[in-house]
């Protein structure tokens, strides 16, 4: 099989790891450096996986948080038949969704008249 490169989005981590735990403190960070975003652009920018980033962004969070670019962006092989799911992203398997806990099937038996 061919890999296919995909990556996981650590902002939120490495936030938490500064002490930094909600996405309003991130803001007026952002916007000494220039960086004028709105609150719902930040949040999604900490929630979501960004599909595009501008380098100035980029190089304001690396600076924010004093890391390194693989500190954020962890490079990862996705193996060519994975497909993407709109819920869980690349790779979204049966640890994405209710895992383990599935409701047992229920066995009906005949009543002993």
């Amino acid at each position: 099989m061919t890999a296919k490169l995909d990556y996981r989005w650590h902002l939120r981590e490495v936030m938490a790891q500064r002490g930094m735990f909600s996405t309003t403190d991130l803001r007026p960070l952002l916007a000494e450096r220039g960086i004028d975003l709105s609150a719902s652009q930040v949040y999604r920018l900490v929630v979501e996986r960004p599909e595009r980033l501008s380098l100035p962004t980029l190089m304001a969070l690396l600076d924010i948080l004093q890391c390194h670019m693989d500190d954020l962006i962890e490079p990862v092989a996705v193996r060519a038949s994975q497909k993407k799911t709109a819920a869980g992203g690349a790779g979204a398997g049966p640890a994405a969704g209710v895992g383990e806990f599935r409701p047992r099937r229920a066995r009906i038996m005949p009543s002993g008249e």
